[in-house]
């Protein structure tokens, strides 16, 4: 192999490697733009009435046969404001793995989801770090405390002829009303 062939792979393997090890963003589409850019809002303290922290459940794998057997999964959270008038505000979704250390921040600015507006992240079949008592934290709020919007996690995947999916339901953990100053 001659000097400038052997560059030439040694080039492409070190891109290879180079690209084989970037975190990749949860907010970027296939052809890299950011879905959620529309929806993030640039306010650093949301002065809202209501405020609700959720819990959901993901599972990136289960146990199958044994507990030394794990059949992967991808999960979906899903986001969704019920509400035909008003908006909802997301202010954090963390993703914690099963010994509860946080993996991954999912946003850094709050998200504006209006009215019957939806989101959702996927934790890849190959994303295993959650293990199988991963789960979302999801801190939120709204202007009025009837708002109820659905937060799911749904996961699936299917090898050979074996399919398997289900889903999880958000579950509120703290709930907090403000009242208006008299100031």
């Amino acid at each position: 192999m001659n000097l400038k062939a052997f560059t030439f792979y040694l080039s492409i393997i070190f891109l290879l490697f180079l690209f084989a090890c970037e975190n990749k963003n949860p907010n970027l589409n296939r052809v890299g733009e950011d879905v959620l850019e529309s929806k993030e809002i640039f306010v650093e303290d949301l002065a809202l009435s209501f405020r609700d922290t959720v819990y959901v459940p993901i599972y990136s794998d289960i146990y199958s046969e044994t507990k030394d057997v794990r059949f992967k999964l991808t999960a979906t959270l899903s986001l969704r404001n019920t509400s035909l008038q008003d908006s909802v505000y997301i202010e954090d979704i963390d993703y914690y793995d099963s010994q509860g250390n946080k993996v991954r921040a999912y946003i850094d600015k709050n998200l504006l989801l209006g009215p019957m507006q939806s989101i959702e992240y996927v934790v890849e079949e190959d994303d295993t770090v959650g293990g199988t008592g991963a789960n979302f934290i999801i801190n939120w709020g709204a202007n009025k405390a009837s708002l109820k919007p659905i937060f799911q996690g749904v996961m699936i995947s299917t090898h050979g002829q074996q399919g398997i999916s289900f889903t999880t339901e958000g579950v509120s953990i703290s709930q907090s009303i403000q009242t208006p100053s008299t100031e």
